[in-house]
C-alpha cells in the first residue's frame, strides 16, 4: 500500500478511535468548564500548538503574560493529531492551533471547537541532512535511492506526512522511509542524531535547527504548503483570554514573530 493510501486508511481509523474517546469522556466536561488556576492562584491559559509552532508560540506566550498580569500561558507543543486526541480524551485546553486544515476539520467534526477556525500562517517543506550532508543528497530524487540514502518522514496520517506525500507525488518519486514519525520535530530529531541520512520537515524546523542540520531546498513547483488554523476549544475554561491570545497571534506582533520564525502569511 502506498504512503498516500495509508494516509487515508489511517485518518479513517483515527477518526473512529477519537469518536469513541469523546463518547467515553463526555461525563468529564463539567470539570473542564471550571476556571483553570495555577498553584499560585493565577489564571492559566492552555494552548495546544503544533510542534512546529513551539518556539514562536513560547515567545508569544511571554508577550501575552507581560500584558496580562496574573495570567500564565501554558504551551503544549506536540503533533497536531496527538493534540486532537488529547482534547478528545478530555485534556483541558483553551486554544488549538494545528499544522493543517484537515486536522482542524477533524477536531471540528468531533465537536471540540467553540468557534470557526482562523488561518494565521503557512509553512512549506524542505530536506534536511546531518551537518556536512554525508550522503551527498542533492535532490528529492536522491531520497528514493534507498540503497544509498536512509530517509525518515512523518507518518502520512499527520500534517507533515501528508505534505510529504504531496511532495512525492508532485516530484514523481516514491520514498520508502526507514521510520515514520508523528511530528516534524521527531523527524528532525532523528536527523540531528544522525540516525538517518535525510528527512523532510518544515522550513521553520530547519531554520530553528540552524547548524545542527544542512538543508537541501525542495523546488517550489513540487513543494507543498500547509495552512495553519487556530480556534477556541469548546470546553475552554478561559474563552475570553483565548480570544485575546488568538488576536495576538493574528495581529501585527504575532505575525512578525511568525515571519521571523520562517512562516508565511495565511
Amino acid at each position: 500500500m502506498s504512503r498516500g493510501l495509508r494516509a487515508v486508511a489511517g485518518v479513517t481509523a483515527a477518526a473512529g478511535v477519537l469518536a469513541l474517546t469523546v463518547g467515553a469522556g463526555g461525563c468529564a466536561t463539567d470539570g473542564r468548564r471550571e476556571e483553570q488556576l495555577t498553584e499560585g492562584g493565577e489564571r492559566a491559559l492552555t494552548v495546544f500548538a503544533a510542534s512546529s509552532l513551539g518556539t514562536a508560540f513560547q515567545q508569544l506566550a511571554a508577550a501575552f503574560e507581560a500584558t496580562h498580569p496574573g495570567v500564565t500561558v501554558r504551551i503544549n507543543a506536540a503533533g497536531s493529531s496527538d493534540l486532537v486526541a488529547q482534547a478528545a480524551a478530555g485534556a483541558p485546553a483553551d486554544v488549538l492551533a494545528t499544522a493543517d486544515t484537515t486536522t482542524m476539520a477533524r477536531a471540528s467534526g468531533l465537536g471540540l471547537t467553540r468557534t470557526e477556525p482562523h488561518a494565521f500562517a503557512t509553512n512549506t517543506m524542505t530536506i534536511v541532512t546531518p551537518p556536512g550532508n554525508p550522503a551527498a543528497v542533492t535532490s528529492l530524487a536522491d531520497l528514493a535511492q534507498t540503497s544509498r540514502v536512509t530517509t525518515v518522514l512523518c507518518a502520512p496520517q499527520v500534517p507533515c506526512g501528508a505534505a510529504a506525500v504531496r511532495v512525492e507525488q508532485a516530484g514523481g518519486v516514491s520514498i520508502t522511509p526507514v521510520s515514520e514519525e508523528q511530528s516534524a520535530a521527531a523527524v528532525l530529531g532523528k536527523v540531528t542524531a544522525a540516525e538517518a541520512d535525510a528527512g523532510i520537515v518544515y522550513v521553520t524546523d530547519a531554520r530553528q535547527a540552524g547548524p545542527r542540520v544542512a538543508e537541501v531546498p525542495i523546488p517550489p513547483e513540487v513543494n507543498a504548503t500547509n495552512t495553519y488554523p487556530i480556534v477556541i476549544l469548546k470546553e475552554s475554561p478561559q474563552p475570553a483570554l483565548a480570544e485575546e491570545f488568538i488576536a495576538l497571534v493574528r495581529g501585527p506582533q504575532g505575525q512578525d514573530v511568525l515571519r521571523r520564525a520562517g512562516f508565511g502569511p495565511a
